[in-house]
């Protein structure tokens, strides 16, 4: 699955699971429609880390949120910054969910201004 399309992976996957995932399907299409402008404020407030240095699963777990509070009226910002270090905390490690908690903090705080 490294280096895999996500959204060719969920379109192999048989009709009866598609249903169940409709919010994970409308994550997946958020993140590949706008990948670029939240791939750009990774890079931008992602101080010290280069996106090709970053661990995949952080770099990933930042693509879902971003989206999930930049894109999407759907859940609470605070929430979403929330389930994103709880995820970071268990999938990866407990430095890399501090770190995603900074860059999440500070985009919820400069949302306003970024005109999105």
């Amino acid at each position: 699955m490294r280096g895999a399309d996500a959204l060719a992976l969920l379109a192999s996957r048989p009709a009866n699971e598609l249903s169940e995932g409709l919010y994970v399907t409308a994550i997946l299409e958020g993140v590949a429609a706008n990948k670029s402008k939240i791939d750009e404020l990774i890079m931008t407030y992602a101080q010290g880390w280069d996106m090709d240095r970053m661990p995949a699963i952080d770099r990933n777990i930042l693509r879902i949120a971003l989206f999930e509070i930049l894109f999407s009226a759907e859940i609470d910002d605070q929430i979403a910054a929330s389930e994103a270090v709880d995820i970071a905390g268990e999938l990866s490690t407990d430095d890399s969910a501090k770190y995603i908690n900074g860059v999440l903090g500070r985009v919820i705080v400069l949302k306003p201004s970024l005109g999105i």
